[in-house]
């Protein structure tokens, strides 16, 4: 393929993936030169991740935080493909996708994501409810009405997990229960959101104790049924009766990237460069969670949505200035805080300076992950439900 005709394809749409094919459409580039760009993924919807927990109280609306693909990409010369990624031959430079069409390509971006690893423990494939997609929490969702319509008089969750996801769901799901909710956040560590900042560990411990949430430490799940889970804790393992799992725990490479004849490190991921290419393979970037990337500075860059979101940037400008004959940038990443969900208008928020919980941190993270969204379209469309619903909300009263 000559230059004028390069294709770009970009496997997966998630932070890393759908923010890299929108920074490309906005580059400079010359008529001439402009390339065919492809976004590959399985769903027909982009997901905001970070404001996933907020359908389950319905805080949020889906088309809120997940527009279709179709609806972003539109007048971005960016083609969007749905499709399952089956294979990649890096050596003839082409994507398979199941029961699809193949992609060649002059530059590859992966930014796959991971997936939960249910079948690390028995029955958790088939009893507990992974946390990740917009499918998971519509299958979360019907199991908590059929159990909120049940004559039962305690709802009992288990939570296997007390990062982010695990805290985030419990203080969530605890006010959206109520006084029918028993909740067990299950940790296998000595102490909930081990890499968190102090302030908000605190926040977070506070918010749970405050909703009753009865948190196991140094506990390992042994297994789980249809209606119990097994905890081993020094030694010894209790059985515990539980009408709901739910499964935060770990991320794996999926086996498309694990396949890949590239230089990988223990738990898969790829090595790449501070550049975001891949050793040997200067024509294929990646970046999330499939990465393994220290930055310019040799820190170790994190998977997370924060780091995806930045390493969009780079990718993009990269990607450009190696079609374009200019220098590529070595990535910077700046650790801009985190923030965290506690529950029905509440969160905590450190970063930047500034520490906040309660309801002040709750606004200034909506507008934090506001300003995130993808497209300047969808931002006004949601910034302005936000602002028009509580007044519809009133009025109808």
């Amino acid at each position: 393929m000559s230059e004028q005709t390069a294709r770009i394809c970009i496997l997966g749409g998630g932070f890393g993936g759908l923010y890299t094919a929108l920074r490309l459409s906005q580059l400079p580039w010359q008529p001439s030169q402009k390339p065919e760009m492809v976004l590959v993924d399985q769903s027909d919807r982009f997901l905001f991740s970070p404001f996933l927990y907020e359908l389950l109280t319905g805080e949020l609306q889906t088309w809120e935080i997940a527009p279709p693909y179709e609806e972003l990409l539109s007048n971005t010369g960016v083609r969007f493909c749905q499709g399952v990624v089956s294979g990649i031959d890096i050596d003839q430079r082409r994507v398979h996708l199941q029961d699809g069409p193949e992609i060649s390509y002059d530059r590859l971006v992966l930014a796959l994501g991971g997936e939960t690893p249910l079948d690390i423990v028995p029955g958790a494939t088939s009893y507990a409810y992974p946390f990740r997609a917009i499918a998971d929490a519509y299958r979360l969702e019907e199991r908590l009405r059929v159990l909120e319509e049940s004559d039962t008089d305690k709802i009992r969750v288990a939570i296997v997990g007390a990062g982010y996801s695990g805290v985030e769901l419990a203080c969530k799901l605890a006010d959206r229960l109520g006084e029918r909710g028993r909740f067990r956040l299950i940790e296998i560590s000595d102490q909930i959101l081990r890499t968190s900042p102090e302030f908000n560990r605190e926040a977070a411990s506070k918010a749970l104790e405050e909703r009753g949430v009865f948190i196991d430490l140094e506990t390992k799940v042994e297994s789980i049924a249809q209606d119990s889970i097994s905890l081993e804790y020094k030694n010894q393992v209790d059985t515990v009766p539980v009408d709901l799992v739910i499964w935060t725990v770990g991320t794996r490479v999926s086996p498309v990237v694990r396949n890949l004849p590239v230089k990988q490190n223990q738990r898969g991921q790829i090595s790449i460069a501070p550049t975001l290419q891949v050793h040997d393979h200067p024509e294929i970037f990646a970046l999330g969670d499939l990465a393994d990337c220290l930055d310019a500075e040799g820190q170790q860059v994190p998977a997370t949505a924060q780091a995806a979101f930045q390493q969009a940037d780079y990718a993009a400008w990269n990607i450009w200035a190696s079609l374009t004959n200019r220098p590529l940038l070595p990535f910077h990443y700046q650790f801009l805080g985190e923030m965290m969900a506690l529950g029905i208008d509440s969160a905590t928020l450190t970063g930047l300076g500034i520490k906040l919980n309660g309801s002040l941190a709750y606004v200034a993270r909506r507008l934090a992950y506001l300003y995130r969204l993808p497209t300047v379209d969808h931002k006004l469309k949601v910034g302005f439900n936000w602002l028009a619903r509580p007044i519809i909300e009133a009025l109808s009263k």
